[in-house]
């Protein structure tokens, strides 16, 4: 066993999150929400976080309807003066967040000749150096507070293999899953562990025209499941990488996607 790490107690591993103090961000739709209420359900107190806090506050109602603790703070996370400020407001409520979730994100379907450099900065910015942002802010105070922790970066199958018209999308999510590696090795020795979790085509607000239209049903029948994924596929593999349950997995970048990456080419 590694230093200050006791002996695991027998039987089956604790999936349990009680006692943690978890961020959330991107936490105002999708499967940020659905995160935010899975991490809550399983015992921990929730963070929720996003641009603009008015977006939180039915969440946060529900959650704390439920005897579970939530709050919400606004968060910028391509910039480090509002990711610092966020996590001074959660040191002023006693919160120094053990458990990070970097779900924020966003994508574009435009060919790569047809995209302007904004776009490709705003994509970018918030996929690839939000989460550097935030995972860099975050260990800095588990280690000023001797905490350990782990942090789940959301990347996507899109960050393994490719399709068209996802050139940005596509470069921040492979980025941040090289990047998720190169924390996982310095931050290892800090008992802060860094996986990403990579999404297949999950089925939310944003995208189920979409994925109900004819193409999407051609791009359905590619997938060896036959079906896309649901936000409550990814619960379990959510839960083994943030709570003790996997306290040996660091550096790992783990798929829930029906078996589409080993899909024939």
């Amino acid at each position: 066993m590694g230093p200050g790490l006791p002996e695991p107690a027998g039987g089956l591993p604790s999936f349990s999150l009680a006692g943690r103090c978890a961020l959330v961000t991107g936490a105002s739709g999708g499967l940020g929400e659905h995160f935010a209420q899975l991490l809550s359900a399983a015992g921990a107190r929730v963070w929720l976080a996003a641009r603009r806090v008015e977006r939180l506050r039915s969440l946060e109602c529900r959650l704390r309807a439920q005897q579970t603790q939530a709050d919400s703070v606004a968060i910028d996370v391509t910039c480090a003066q509002s990711v610092a400020q966020a996590f001074d407001a959660m040191a002023a409520h006693g919160c120094v967040p053990d458990l990070v979730v970097n779900n924020a994100g966003i994508g574009l379907g435009t060919p790569a000749l047809e995209t302007p450099e904004h776009d490709w900065d705003r994509v970018v910015d918030t996929n690839l150096k939000g989460a550097w942002l935030v995972a860099t802010e975050s260990a800095r105070r588990l280690v000023a507070a001797g905490l350990g922790g782990s942090i789940v970066n959301v990347a996507s199958i899109l960050g393994q293999r490719v399709q068209p018209a996802v050139a940005p999308y596509a470069a921040s999510k492979a980025g941040l899953v090289h990047l998720t590696r190169a924390l996982a090795l310095e931050w290892a020795r800090h008992g802060i562990r860094v996986n990403a979790l990579c999404p297949g085509y999950i089925v939310t607000d944003i995208n189920r025209d979409f994925l109900n239209s004819e193409p999407g049903d051609r791009l359905r029948r590619r997938i060896p499941q036959r079906r896309f994924g649901r936000a409550c596929d990814l619960d379990g593999p959510l839960l083994l990488l943030a709570s003790d349950a996997g306290r040996y997995m660091t550096g790992a970048v783990v798929a829930a996607d029906g078996g589409h990456l080993v899909s024939g080419l």
